[in-house]
């Protein structure tokens, strides 16, 4: 397999080889992949394959960057993430609607994305697809018709990829460095409810076992140090590769408000004018958000919309966040400090999720106990660099 370039492209990229030759774990169907496009599509598939085998259900990623902008389960989809792109949530495909719930998780990092599927593309999802910006797709498989879709997307360069179900990686993994090979095991712990056992709260429900399995997925598959909050079986707030725990808590609950908050009242009503692109509202109602608008971005929102938006005042905003419940926090490594458990408890989370030992696990435990926490110690650090 040629690929285009390296990680840049102005680095030279040699041919892709299977370890054990002529066992693919993705073949290209269509287009040619890049360094970061493998990466990404690779890194994807095991974590849909994954978390579909740890809960059951259909799962879907959107990737960027060698981690997930967004992740989730098929399960009922609102209308106010249907209407955007035409569609009626009642009549969605489970893999259409996965990665409809992925993508919502935080749509402006997903512009560019490698869209994955744990099942196999069917004309509907290849519909939505062709009218989003993203860079490619893997799959296990593919409807008829869906590939011949597909593949008229970015003048025919657009990568679809067909991943082997079947194939499990090698026991040993290896990568150089600046002349230095490294091999360790492949981190093969299996996910599974009997990680749950909280040692604080009530026995986690279903629906929170399910976030708990895909939250797992996601931290396995995200650069470290990583979190993320799940709400109904979505990732809706993910925070990759920060240097302090503290902060990827942060800006992951951040994330997780800035999606709660697109749902309220003001947000919807934002009334733009026709021709505004499908991606710039969304990017717009996110910048609304924000509350900090350049001088130039006021000027083109304004030019935007038909009428002035309703103001969200500090307090409206406080009461929609509050209605925010249920939500499950989990962590790839321990948690250092009780301070990420004051800020998750922010942003409407009942349960904590993360592997224990640190030093400080006794403050820890006592925070989610003066919370109203449920914990969880799962003892599977999920680090990925």
């Amino acid at each position: 397999m040629q690929l285009r370039y390296g990680m840049n492209p102005h680095q030279q990229a040699a041919p892709a080889e299977p370890v054990h030759p002529g066992r693919w774990p993705v073949r290209v169907v269509n287009g040619a992949p890049s360094f970061i496009n493998l990466l990404d599509a690779l890194n994807a598939w095991q974590l849909v394959r994954e978390a579909h085998r740890a809960t059951g259900r259909v799962a879907a990623a959107s990737f960027k960057h060698v981690s997930p902008a967004g992740a989730a389960l098929a399960g009922p989809v609102e209308a106010a993430v249907a209407e955007p792109y035409g569609l009626d949530p009642a009549a969605l495909s489970e893999v259409t609607a996965a990665y409809l719930r992925a993508r919502d998780a935080d749509p402006k990092s997903s512009y560019g994305d490698l869209v994955a599927v744990s099942h196999p593309v069917d004309l509907q999802l290849a519909e939505l697809l062709g009218t989003l910006v993203c860079d490619g797709v893997v799959a296990p498989g593919y409807a008829p018709g869906a590939v011949e879709r597909l593949s008229r997307k970015k003048g025919g360069r657009f990568l679809v990829l067909e991943a082997d179900p079947e194939l499990e990686p090698p026991a040993e993994e290896t990568r150089e460095v600046l002349g230095l090979r490294l091999t360790q095991q492949r981190d093969a712990a299996e996910l599974t409810p009997a990680l749950l056992t909280p040692v604080s709260g009530a026995p986690l429900t279903p629906a929170a076992t399910a976030d708990a399995l895909l939250g797992l997925a996601v931290l396995r598959h995200t650069q470290s140090n990583s979190v993320c909050y799940l709400h109904d079986g979505v990732a809706v707030g993910i925070g990759a590769g920060q240097q302090s725990r503290v902060d990827c808590t942060r800006l992951a609950g951040a994330k997780t408000d800035t999606w709660w908050l697109r749902r309220h009242p003001a947000v919807r009503g934002l009334a733009f004018r026709d021709g505004v692109r499908r991606q710039d509202r969304i990017n717009w109602q996110i910048r609304y958000l924000d509350g900090d608008l350049t001088a130039d971005e006021q000027g083109r929102f304004a030019e935007a919309l038909t009428a002035p938006p309703s103001p969200l005042t500090a307090a409206e905003r406080a009461d929609w966040l509050a209605r925010l419940d249920g939500v499950l926090f989990a962590s790839d490594g321990a948690l250092p400090f009780r301070d990420n458990v004051d800020h998750a408890h922010r942003h409407g989370v009942t349960t904590i999720v993360e592997p224990g030992g640190s030093i400080r696990s006794d403050e820890v435990a006592g925070a989610c106990a003066e919370l109203g926490i449920t914990l969880v110690r799962t003892g599977l650090r999920l680090f990925h660099h």
